[in-house]
């Protein structure tokens, strides 16, 4: 039966990386795919999806006036029969689009995968986020660490300096020198003003609770 997943982490815990595992598992058994990714998040080039190791492939940009559900039956006609559809960065995904991936589930029986960021820098919901909470039939966490050793929830935005910036838009694209994944408690931290992180600390061991 198709279900609607939604895979959630902070940043940098290798989501990207699950996705183009899951899209490749689906090729080797002869089975097509279709990757969506936010037209905004143009990092790796506009329609590529990219992970930190090196992986990459091709995939549909879709901006927020754009009808997944429509998109996806369009392919269909055109190239086949399809059997999932994976989608990056699904917080930027907007109310209506996330629904419109529940009609792909529901009605054309076919899973989507979405992977995707909890909260923003400020410790809010993104819009996809919060319905893919509500709506999806499956959620997981992806997991990683804070440099603490803990395990890492939340993200912090930071400047040049390694303080935490706690204003400004909640879309800001950027990677590891713009993000840090924390753990709860050192988000607390240093949205408080206690202290300072270094993007490129490398994580310690995770912490055993």
């Amino acid at each position: 039966m198709a279900k609607l997943y939604f895979y959630y982490s902070a940043m940098n815990a290798g989501k990207t990386t699950t996705l183009l595992q899951s899209a490749h598992n689906y090729a080797e058994r002869g089975m097509r795919t279709h990757i969506l990714t936010p037209a905004l998040d143009d990092r790796a080039g506009r329609g590529v999806v990219a992970s930190r190791i090196g992986l990459s492939s091709q995939a549909t940009a879709f901006s927020r006036d754009d009808d997944l559900q429509r998109c996806i039956e369009r392919d269909i006609a055109a190239h086949g029969p399809l059997h999932c559809v994976l989608v990056d960065e699904a917080q930027f995904l907007t109310r209506a689009q996330v629904w419109q991936l529940t009609e792909i589930v529901d009605r054309l029986r076919i899973p989507v995968l979405c992977y995707g960021l909890r909260t923003d820098f400020r410790g809010e919901l993104f819009e996809g986020s919060q319905y893919l909470l509500a709506w999806a039939d499956e959620i997981d966490e992806i997991k990683t660490i804070c440099h603490t050793g803990k395990k890492a929830t939340m993200t912090v935005r930071v400047d040049e300096h390694g303080r935490a910036v706690q204003d400004g838009p909640q879309v800001e694209i950027g990677g590891n020198e713009r993000y840090v994944s924390v753990s709860r408690a050192q988000f607390k931290a240093v949205t408080a003003g206690e202290g300072r992180i270094d993007p490129m600390q490398a994580p310690l061991p995770l912490e055993r609770t």
